[in-house]
C-alpha cells in the first residue's frame, strides 16, 4: 500500500513511518502549497492513500464527487508528534485495517469508514 501525507501530517511521524519501510511521500517534499484538489489528484495518479488532519477531504469527497485513492482523517486533539505514525502503524500493519478506496475517520473513540 502507498500513501501520501498531507501538509499537515507531523514531518516527524512521516519520517518514523518512511524508516519502518512504508511506501510514503510527504506532500510538502516537492509540492508544498498545493491544494487540496491537486492533493487528490495526486493520490489518484500515484494510487497513494491520503492522510491527514484535514477535515474538508469530506467535502470535496462527498459533496463534490472527487475521489482519492482512500482517506485517513485523523481527527486526534492532542498529540506527540510521534503518535500519529504509531496510531497508523497498530491500525495498518498490527490490526489489518483496510484503507483502499475509503474514507477512513480516526478518532480517539472509534473508527469509521465508508466506501468511495
Amino acid at each position: 500500500m502507498k500513501f501520501l501525507a498531507n501538509e499537515n501530517f507531523p514531518f516527524t511521524s512521516y519520517k518514523m513511518l518512511k524508516n519502518q519501510q512504508w511506501d510514503i511521500v510527504h506532500i510538502s517534499e516537492g509540492n508544498a502549497g498545493i491544494s487540496d484538489g491537486e492533493v487528490i489528484e495526486y493520490s489518484k495518479k500515484e494510487e497513494r492513500v491520503i492522510i491527514t488532519f484535514d477535515s474538508d477531504y469530506g467535502e470535496l469527497v462527498f459533496k463534490q464527487g472527487l475521489t482519492p485513492q482512500g482517506v485517513i482523517y485523523l481527527r486526534i486533539k492532542k498529540f506527540s508528534a510521534y503518535y500519529p505514525a504509531q496510531l497508523l502503524h497498530q491500525l495498518i500493519v498490527v490490526d489489518k485495517l483496510e484503507v483502499a478506496h475509503k474514507f477512513t475517520v480516526v478518532d480517539e473513540h472509534q473508527i469509521r469508514q465508508r466506501n468511495l
